[in-house]
């Protein structure tokens, strides 16, 4: 899978919980999955930051985000 299908994935999979917490006024968690490493993809990272500011997300607010990297890791 490539980077935009999954990103692309991970924002469906937020989108319903992020409707969610907007009408109860909680706050959502977002656990955002990475195959690589956070220094090769900081800059995807913080678009996708970026973009759910536009959206009105506000970190720590309203939306708390956790990241988890596989480090190009794969397998178990």
């Amino acid at each position: 899978m490539d980077r935009r299908a999954f990103l692309g994935a991970l924002a469906l999979l937020a989108a319903p919980r992020g409707a969610e917490a907007q009408a109860s006024k909680s706050t959502a968690r977002l656990v955002f999955l990475g195959s690589s490493t956070v220094e090769r993809d900081k800059g995807r990272v913080e678009a996708f930051r970026r973009g759910l500011q536009e959206l009105g997300w506000v970190e720590g607010r309203n939306i708390f985000i956790e990241e988890r990297w596989a480090g190009g890791q794969f397998g178990g």
